[in-house]
């Protein structure tokens, strides 16, 4: 028998493997028909498609750094919560590099599929930074 949680974190790791290339119509075949995407300032998105749109706009280039994937089984829904950690780098669109960008994606698996995913990162503030516009230092 496989363990649910093992599973979902397999799931979620080849799904933002997918995402990274990027290749969102392989990364789509990790997801639920009823799929929700809450992306970085409360952005709703359909799909991998748009948030790769979305990331080719603010970023030159971006990937993930996995730090850890941990992963909690719901007793009473057999959901799965995933928390996969880390940092982005890659360039902005003046092709400065970065490295060292905080972020957490939360995904919710259910029977196989990811339901839903909430993406965080630190990309704003490192923004508003180099802009001059940062309340203090980072």
């Amino acid at each position: 028998m496989t363990d649910p949680a093992a599973e979902a974190k397999r799931i979620v790791e080849a799904y933002l493997e997918r995402s990274m290339i990027p290749d969102p119509e392989g990364a789509a075949a990790f997801l639920a028909d009823d799929f929700r995407m809450t992306f970085t300032g409360g952005r709703k998105f359909g799909g991998p498609a748009d948030s790769a749109g979305f990331n080719g706009k603010r970023y030159g280039w971006v990937r993930k750094r996995f730090l850890r994937t941990d992963a909690v089984t719901d007793p009473e829904t057999g959901e799965v919560r995933v928390y996969n950690t880390g940092h982005l780098y890659g360039a902005w669109p003046d092709g400065t590099p970065f490295d060292g960008n905080r972020y957490i994606d939360i995904f919710t698996v259910r029977d196989g599929k990811i339901v839903s995913t909430d993406v965080w990162n630190d990309s704003a503030e490192i923004l508003l930074d180099r802009a001059g516009l940062a309340e203090a230092p980072l």
